[in-house]
């Protein structure tokens, strides 16, 4: 298949999971596309497992700096950009009365503060009709227990996406949103989420198919989103959870 033949995409944070295997897929569609991430012996063994359509810029998307470098590096290589896939992120828990503010500001400098800029500083070399993503959660919109921050992070990200749907209309630039559910990352196996017991639980009680989403099945909806089938789509959010988020827990 080619939908996306000839196109330059972006994908930060795109040496594993969602973002590798949406890197991964936009190649096997015909695209050149640059992963970013912060540990430099991930991201050249993701590019090699990628193959020749790969470019990797080391790049943390906290730092504003490394934010402009990494534009300055696609610009110089590639001129514009057709695709930008946000995807950058990270997931601490906390509950509420026990807080850091050093969680606070890793959340929020990443997850909001970072994926805005990261949007903001490539908007000028984006062609116009190109298409944004910005993958959320659907912690967005439904809530556990120490998550506060985190969904904040997120659903603050989906509001600065729909207003930058609205303004980047004239140029017939896309942006719309992808919030998963719990999908098989690394990421679910960090903290107090990580154990086989609580994913035995989660998938029992609130997953509707009984397991996680495949990194694979988001990357063909940010796939579709970003190609020119979904030409007439902007500005909408794009729930994949097997319908957890409408699930009633199953006692």
């Amino acid at each position: 298949m080619s939908r996306l033949k000839d196109k330059i995409a972006v994908v930060t944070g795109g040496s594993a999971g969602i973002g590798f295997a949406t890197a991964k897929t936009f190649i096997e569609e015909g695209a050149q596309v640059v992963i970013t991430g912060r540990n430099q012996k991930n991201l050249d063994e993701a590019v090699g497992k990628l193959g020749g359509q790969a470019t990797g810029i080391r790049a943390d998307a906290a730092k504003l700096a490394d934010t402009e470098n990494l534009v300055a590096q696609v610009q110089s290589k590639f001129g514009k950009v057709d695709i930008l896939l946000v995807n950058a992120g990270v997931s601490f828990q906390e509950p509420v009365g026990q807080l850091t503010e050093e969680v606070f500001d890793t959340i929020s400098d990443i997850n909001f503060k970072g994926a805005v800029f990261t949007t903001e500083k490539f908007v000028p070399i984006l062609n116009d009709g190109a298409a944004i993503v910005h993958l959320t959660s659907v912690s967005a919109y439904t809530y556990a227990t120490g998550t506060s921050i985190y969904s904040a992070s997120k659903a603050a990200l989906t509001a600065y996406s729909k207003s930058a749907a609205v303004e980047l209309a004239h140029r017939k630039i896309r942006v719309n949103t992808v919030a998963p559910a719990m999908t098989e990352t690394d990421m679910i196996y960090r903290g107090d989420l990580g154990t086989e017991e609580v994913h035995n639980f989660l998938k029992e009680k609130f997953m509707p198919f009984n397991r996680f989403a495949q990194p694979e099945e988001v990357a063909k909806l940010i796939t579709y989103l970003s190609a020119d089938d979904a030409s007439f789509i902007s500005g909408a959010e794009f729930t994949i959870d097997s319908g957890a988020s409408v699930n009633a827990v199953r006692l």
